[in-house]
């Protein structure tokens, strides 16, 4: 066979959505958010065995997420150049030793500790992960990686049902049940993923076609390439903190406001943690239908309306408005990362770096803040102000359009 036709097939074969991974690194990634979520899940029970304020929080979930936020554009930029397999079962096993960390803390600070493990884990195990998505996805990368999302956000929406089920009934060391999710994840990893993962890096003319067929439909400079990702960082920086918001000081509100109970104050946190992981799947699908642009401004703006009344309602319609809040405004959460690929197509790992860790993980800023002012002002005013956060999802009516040239 010819060097040009081996080339020819090497260029086809990468259009090619390559599902068995899809779905392995998918699974990977929800056993990965499985255990960032037992910490969350373990908020009301920490609250009362260690007697934590609403602070310390916002504390444990800044350390989280600051952890796994800031290494992962280090991490990405680094793999750019030299991919490392390896490195997503290393993630895995640090986010084990923290699963076992928090079981056993006896204290405050001890539970940062092990969340902070668990966020290198995070951190280490994501720009890895994208990259298999993005040599997996071929010409349906929008729908490649709503299928990895789905599978993230998945994992993010046990934890109501881990506190329900696990937490609430066996306190801390209920956390061991996370070690579970590691070991199903290495598993997944060595078995499916490295293999196929390390036959791609080897095969170099495979991946220099495989470039050629994936480069991005947008003609940028390099100021306007840096002008939208800064924009672009910054829209997902407060889609963010209202997620934070949400997901992780909402079960007080309804505690507070409401005068439910610990468990059923998960629910409606399990309802908008669910819905997300229809709207990450279908916002994907759709995406590559509408474009990318058009897609991230439906996701955050659209969700105004549902923001905004979502503190006002009674108890019945609050469970409706928030399942409709969580699927719209989750919509647009695997569509950024690809929006950031087409502006970095030969940066994939710093890319996914930026707007799944730095961007969204700076929300953890958030966490501390929100939790200062729900000690101060009480969770019923601090619910109410941020739900005027979807507002900068307007701004993404100035990114560049990503269908710009398609004749």
């Amino acid at each position: 066979m010819s060097t040009t036709t081996e080339g020819r097939n090497a260029a086809t074969a990468a259009t090619l959505t390559v599902m068995p991974v899809l779905l392995a690194i998918s699974f990977s990634h929800m056993m990965n958010d499985s255990m960032q979520a037992v910490v969350p899940a373990l908020y009301t029970v920490l609250e009362e065995s260690l007697h934590l304020s609403y602070v310390q929080v916002g504390w444990i979930t800044f350390v989280l997420n600051m952890t796994s936020s800031v290494l992962q554009p280090v991490v990405g930029s680094f793999t750019d150049r030299s991919s490392k397999p390896y490195l997503m079962t290393v993630g895995m096993t640090l986010s084990f030793l923290g699963m076992v960390g928090i079981a056993f803390a006896p204290s405050f600070w001890f539970v940062l500790v092990a969340a902070m493990f668990i966020g290198f884990g995070s951190a280490i195990f994501h720009p890895e992960g994208s990259r298999v998505v993005y040599l997996a996805a071929g010409n349906r990368r929008g729908f490649a990686q709503s299928v990895y999302q789905v599978g993230g956000n998945a994992g993010s929406s046990l934890a109501p049902l881990m506190a329900l089920a696990i937490f609430v009934p066996l306190g801390q060391i209920g956390a061991l049940w996370g070690c579970l999710f590691a070991a199903a994840a290495i598993a997944a990893m060595l078995y499916f993923i490295l293999p196929w993962y390390r036959r791609q890096l080897g095969e170099k003319g495979k991946s220099k076609a495989a470039k050629k067929a994936v480069v991005s439909s947008m003609s940028l400079s390099g100021k306007q390439v840096a002008w939208a990702m800064g924009l672009l960082v910054f829209i997902v920086f407060g889609r963010s903190w209202y997620h934070t918001g949400i997901s992780n000081y909402y079960q007080f509100f309804m505690i507070d406001h409401y005068g439910l109970s610990k468990s059923e104050a998960q629910v409606p946190v399990f309802i908008f943690l669910i819905t997300g992981v229809l709207g990450t799947y279908f916002g994907g699908v759709f995406a590559d239908k509408i474009g990318l642009k058009k897609m991230i401004v439906l996701s955050i703006a659209g969700a105004i309306p549902f923001s905004l009344s979502l503190p006002y309602l009674p108890l019945a319609w609050s469970y409706l408005d928030i399942a409709v809040l969580g699927f719209i405004l989750l919509s647009g959460f695997s569509v950024a990362v690809v929006y950031a690929q087409h502006l970095m197509p030969s940066k994939v790992g710093l890319a996914s770096g930026l707007t799944t860790g730095l961007a969204f993980g700076m929300g953890a800023i958030g966490a501390v803040v929100l939790g200062k002012a729900a000690d101060i002002f009480g969770m019923t005013n601090v619910m109410q102000n941020i739900a005027f956060l979807p507002f900068i999802g307007l701004l993404a009516l100035l990114l560049p359009s990503d269908r710009k040239k398609t004749a």
